[in-house]
């Protein structure tokens, strides 16, 4: 479907048809008719990369969203929360912000946990907490490579505006993650070459 693929190339730096093909299990040709179409309605783009020297063929033709999609994927009542935020401050001290959100992700850790500590690995306690953030709006994935070990990507946090006023709530959410899975976890902010950014955190240990 279309919101399938939008939501595939989201969690993406920009995807072929081959791989958006592949991944949801759909036809070549029918992926590349709803890309075509997401195209004409402004949703998609093409990006063209040249392929490595030893390669022969044409430069490879990805896809990846417009700015058109924002709206999609939106911050959900971040402009309320906000001021709700600011407003606290006001009446109750620079510190209430930091205080509310110490208990909102003590509840989500131990909504979490009843979920993640099923995962008798540690690999498979943060494949379940990736779900469980991708369930949440964070478009996460895990992954795994040779240079970069294994992490979490994230492409969307619907709390990405409230992090940028009140850093101090980074720091909470990290200390949350690193609970659940009981291993160190290293955040990083990867600005796309596609604009935007991915958020990546780090796992420490695979013990």
């Amino acid at each position: 479907s279309y919101a399938e693929i939008l939501e595939a190339i989201k969690c993406s730096d920009g995807m072929p048809i081959s791989d958006l093909s592949r991944e949801l299990g759909m036809s070549y040709m029918g992926v590349k008719q709803h890309c075509l179409k997401l195209t004409e309605l402004g949703f998609l783009e093409e990006w063209r990369i040249p392929r490595a020297k030893k390669e022969v063929g044409r430069p490879e033709k990805l896809y990846r969203l417009t700015p058109k999609c924002d709206d999609l994927f939106p911050q959900p009542g971040s402009d309320l929360v906000l001021n709700v935020m600011e407003g606290m401050q006001k009446f109750f001290g620079d510190s209430s912000p930091e205080k509310i959100f110490f208990h909102h992700f003590e509840k989500q850790r131990d909504d979490w946990a009843v979920t993640i500590n099923k995962g008798k690995s540690l690999v498979e306690k943060a494949t379940r907490l990736a779900d469980l953030r991708d369930k949440a709006g964070c478009s996460s994935r895990c992954k795994y490579d040779v240079e970069y070990g294994f992490r979490i990507e994230e492409y969307h946090n619907p709390l990405y505006d409230l992090f940028s006023k009140y850093p101090n709530l980074v720091k909470q959410e990290i200390r949350m993650m690193e609970q659940l899975l009981g291993s160190k976890v290293k955040r990083q902010e990867v600005e796309l070459d596609k604009g935007g950014t991915m958020v990546i955190y780090q796992i420490g240990t695979l013990g």
